[in-house]
C-alpha cells in the first residue's frame, strides 16, 4: 500500500509583533526555511516536485503566490513549481495534506509543505480591510447574508460561544494559559525544541542588515507568567471570558516539512520521522466556528479504526484557551497528553505557518519520548477543522 512519510519538519522560533523576525520579508523567511529543510534532509533540490505553502494574509508582501516567490528566493531551481493555499488557520496543515495526497497517489515523490505569516508586516484581516477601503465590497455575499441572517462570523465571538456552550469558566481558561507558558518554558529549557527550530539571523524592521544575533527562542514565552497577572487582563468584551492573556499571540514565523513516498524515500536514502496514518477535514457551524475540532477528531479517530486512548500525544491549536479545553471535555481526553510543550498561547500563532509548526513540534516530541501515535487538529475560520494522525517510525 502506498505511504506518505515525513522526512523532516522544521520551524522558526516564534517572533513577537515588531520583534526579532519583523525585519524579515515573509518571502525570504519562507525561503530560509525551505533552504534549511533541503540542507538538513540532503535532498537534491532538483528532485523536489512541488512546494505548497499556507498563508492567510495574502496581501502586500504576502501576495502574488508567496510560495512561488519563496521558491525563487531559495536555493531551489526555477523548475520547482509552488502554490499558496488558504484554509485560514489550518492553511499549512492543509498544505501537508495536499502534499501527502500527491505522493500517495504517485503523481509526485517529494513535496515541501509549510507556511509563513508575518503578522507584523501584514496585519490580520489586511486583505478584507484593503478591499473594503477601496470599494471592492465584502466577502459576505447577498446569499450568504440571507442564509445566516443577522449572524456574526467572528473568531472572537466564537471563542466566547465555545466557552459558554461547554461551560468553561474564565479561571479555567487562565489556568490553561499559565500551563501553556510553563510547559513551553520547560520545553525550551530542556532542549525539547532544539531539533525543530532553525536558527535564523535577527532582523528588525527598517534595519539595513541583520543583527549579530540568531533567533532560536520563541519570544512569546513568559518565564515569569503567573495566574495573578493573567487574571488581571481585561476581557475582550464586557462580561466576557476571553482575554489577550488566554488567547494565542500575534506572531511572525515560518515552518516546513518534507513529505515523500516510498520512491522518494529510497532515492533520498533517509529514515523518516513519521508516517502519515490518517488525514481528514471537517466543516461545521461558521458562527460558533471554533468547535469543529471536537467532531472532526471523533470522526477521524473512528475512520482510522482507532480509539482516542491509542493516541500518545495531541496537538490542539491554542487559538483561544476555550478551544482545547472544550476539546478535552467533549472527548474526555487525557490533559497530560495535550500540548505537552505548550501551545500558541505561549509560542504564538503565525496563522498560515501554524499547521506545520504544530506538526514539527508533534513529530519531534513523539521521537523524543519514544511514543508512537500523535494527533493534530486546529480550529479554522468558517467553522472548519483539519485532523492529522501520524505514526512515529523507529530510528
Amino acid at each position: 500500500m502506498p505511504e506518505a512519510y515525513i522526512v523532516d519538519a522544521v520551524r522558526t522560533a516564534g517572533g513577537r509583533r515588531n520583534g526579532k523576525l519583523s525585519g524579515w520579508h515573509p518571502v525570504d523567511l519562507a525561503a530560509a526555511l525551505i533552504d534549511a529543510l533541503v540542507q538538513r534532509s540532503g535532498v537534491d533540490p532538483q528532485r523536489i516536485d512541488d512546494v505548497i505553502l499556507g498563508c492567510v494574509g495574502q496581501a502586500g508582501e504576502q501576495s502574488g503566490n508567496i510560495a512561488r516567490n519563496a521558491v525563487l528566493a531559495s536555493m531551489l531551481p526555477e523548475s520547482v513549481p509552488a502554490t499558496t493555499i488558504d484554509r485560514q488557520c489550518g492553511s499549512s496543515q492543509q498544505a501537508l495534506h495536499f502534499a501527502a495526497q500527491a505522493v500517495l497517489c504517485g503523481a509526485m515523490d517529494m513535496v515541501v509543505a509549510g507556511g509563513v505569516e508575518s503578522m507584523s508586516r501584514v496585519p490580520m484581516f489586511t486583505p478584507s480591510t484593503l478591499a473594503e477601503a477601496h470599494g471592492l465590497g465584502s466577502q459576505r455575499s447577498p446569499e450568504l447574508a440571507r442564509r445566516y441572517d443577522g449572524a456574526r462570523f467572528s473568531q472572537f465571538a466564537g471563542a466566547e460561544l465555545v466557552a459558554e456552550r461547554h461551560r468553561i469558566e474564565r479561571d479555567a481558561m487562565d489556568a490553561f494559559a499559565l500551563r501553556s507558558h510553563q510547559r513551553a518554558e520547560s520545553a525550551a529549557a530542556s532542549g525539547a525544541f532544539d531539533a525543530e527550530i532553525v536558527a535564523v539571523p535577527v532582523w528588525r524592521r527598517d534595519d539595513d542588515a541583520p543583527l549579530d544575533e540568531r533567533h532560536v527562542r520563541d519570544e512569546g514565552v513568559r518565564s515569569d507568567a503567573s495566574l495573578d497577572a493573567i487574571a488581571q487582563v481585561k476581557p475582550l468584551r464586557d462580561g466576557g471570558r476571553v482575554t489577550a492573556a488566554n488567547a494565542s499571540q500575534i506572531c511572525d514565523g515560518a515552518s516546513a516539512v518534507l513529505v515523500v513516498n516510498e520512491t522518494g524515500l529510497r532515492d533520498l536514502g533517509a529514515t523518516p520521522l513519521a508516517r502519515i496514518h490518517h488525514m481528514g477535514v471537517y466543516g461545521g457551524d461558521p458562527v460558533v466556528m471554533l468547535d469543529a475540532p471536537l467532531r472532526a477528531t471523533a470522526r477521524a479517530v473512528a475512520r482510522a479504526g482507532m480509539r482516542l486512548d491509542d493516541i500518545d500525544l495531541f496537538e490542539v491549536n491554542e487559538a483561544f484557551a476555550s478551544v482545547p479545553l472544550a476539546w478535552l471535555r467533549a472527548l474526555d481526553a487525557d490533559p497530560e497528553r495535550l500540548n505537552v510543550h505548550g501551545g500558541a498561547i505561549a509560542l504564538g500563532h503565525p496563522l498560515g505557518a501554524s499547521g506545520t509548526r504544530l506538526m514539527a513540534t508533534l513529530v519531534h516530541a513523539l521521537r523524543r519520548r519514544g511514543a508512537r501515535y500523535g494527533l493534530q487538529t486546529m480550529c479554522e475560520g468558517g467553522g472548519m477543522a483539519n485532523v492529522t494522525i501520524v505514526e512515529r517510525l523507529a530510528i
